[in-house]
């Protein structure tokens, strides 16, 4: 996934057998169905996550994590039914079961379960203060670092990852002003410094830096907090890729970048030809659909 937002930053996110590509005004999805053929939804983008409210520090960076995962969830929804060759329908409705469970679990593997680990770590080893927040936050990282390298290795999500990879050239190739061809596409960098994956790494790392701060607490408390402050940490750590994506030509910047360019070396691969073509496919569609006119482009 790549973080757009409301300022003309082109974002992204892979699906199955294909990508999502979003824009100011109007997202595409473009799946490759059973038959070989790319299969192409557009959407103008509207309503009241799109507002000015959308373009305020700070603020954008919870409202744009909202908006894209609903159009994520979407576009999953949708992408699966194109490659199963059954009828897709984009706005069918949302399980919301489901997702509420999903959430659940990943809010508590990556934010309850690492202060479990610290407390039973107070007590085993008698660790306390700062070294416990410390210890919480390196134990958070080694769950993310560790949970998006297992599932790559499972079929499924490999194949994600090589369209992961591709929305990211296509992105890069387009924000280089190349020629959008599968060929030109391909000589660009599969990571890219507005990735989603770079984002959960900050997100963590600014989580040892405030939940720091706070000093010790009773568990029930320290769960609580942790809770309460992730949609402030969304938003720091939103502000923080969107400024360094900016600014990649300071020496300093790209050192800072390094940890999150190298992490996503475990959630993207080298695309093949079809890949990157229902890549560009997508980002055409959209595109052009913004431009309102036609776009030339090799498929």
């Amino acid at each position: 996934m790549i973080l757009g937002d409301q300022l003309n930053i082109y974002g992204g996110q892979a699906v199955v057998e294909g990508v999502m590509m979003r824009g100011k005004s109007v997202m595409a999805v473009a799946v490759r169905n059973p038959n070989g053929n790319i299969e192409l939804f557009r959407k103008e983008l509207s309503g009241p996550l799109r507002g000015k409210l959308a373009q305020a520090p700070l603020i954008r960076g919870v409202v744009g994590l909202v908006d894209a995962f609903g159009l994520g969830i979407r576009s999953l929804m949708y992408s699966a039914s194109v490659a199963e060759g059954e009828e897709a329908e984009y706005e069918a409705p949302l399980e919301w079961g489901s997702i509420s469970i999903s959430l659940g679990i990943g809010i508590g593997i990556f934010f309850v379960l690492p202060s479990l680990v610290v407390e039973a770590g107070e007590t085993v080893l008698g660790i306390s203060g700062m070294g416990l927040n410390v210890i919480e936050g390196l134990v958070r990282l080694g769950l993310l670092v560790g949970y998006v390298w297992a599932i790559g290795l499972l079929p499924d999500v490999d194949r994600l990852y090589g369209y992961h990879g591709a929305e990211h050239k296509t992105i890069n190739a387009y924000e280089s002003d190349a020629e959008l061809t599968p060929e030109t596409v391909a000589s660009f960098p599969k990571e890219h410094p507005r990735c989603g994956t770079g984002f959960l790494l900050v997100v963590v790392v600014f989580s040892v830096l405030i939940f720091a701060a706070l000093g010790p607490m009773p568990l029930l408390l320290k769960i609580a907090s942790r809770l309460c402050l992730l949609p402030i940490l969304a938003s720091i750590s939103y502000e923080y890729i969107r400024y360094t994506a900016k600014n990649m030509h300071n020496p300093i910047i790209r050192i800072l970048m390094v940890p999150s360019m190298s992490l996503q070396r475990l959630t993207t691969r080298e695309p093949d030809e079809d890949m990157l073509s229902v890549a560009i496919a997508a980002f055409v569609a959209m595109k052009s659909a913004e431009d309102n006119q036609g776009v030339s482009v090799s498929l």
